[in-house]
């Protein structure tokens, strides 16, 4: 497999995978809750992916949106949920998204080469 290759499989793999751990933390909406309260809950918990898959779909095509998507999304993380906590948070959220940010944009500079 030519590095070409990897280097353009690796953010879209890294893309879903990153939405679909995402998708897990919807479930919390179903904690406490019941019948439509639930399930509108759980809607609302799962609009940023949503959002990140239509993102995923459009850099299939479109490297840089997905750079700029992704790594946007990691700082408003960062942003939003203040500098005060624990450094997990952010490794477990901001970091993958930034990492999958910053490989659309390699292989968008590697594709225009």
């Amino acid at each position: 497999m030519k590095s070409t290759s990897v280097l353009r499989w690796t953010p879209r793999v890294l893309a879903i995978a990153f939405v679909l751990f995402l998708s897990l933390f919807a479930l919390d909406a179903f904690n406490g809750n019941s019948g439509w309260a639930a399930l509108l809950a759980f809607v609302i918990h799962l609009v940023p992916s949503l959002v990140l898959v239509t993102v995923a779909a459009l850099a299939w095509k479109r490297e840089w949106v997905g750079a700029l998507v992704f790594v946007a999304f990691a700082v408003w993380y960062v942003w939003e949920a203040g500098f005060g906590r624990p450094w997990s948070w952010y490794a477990f959220i901001a970091g993958p998204a930034a990492l999958t940010g910053i490989l659309y944009l390699a292989s968008w500079w590697q594709r225009r080469r």
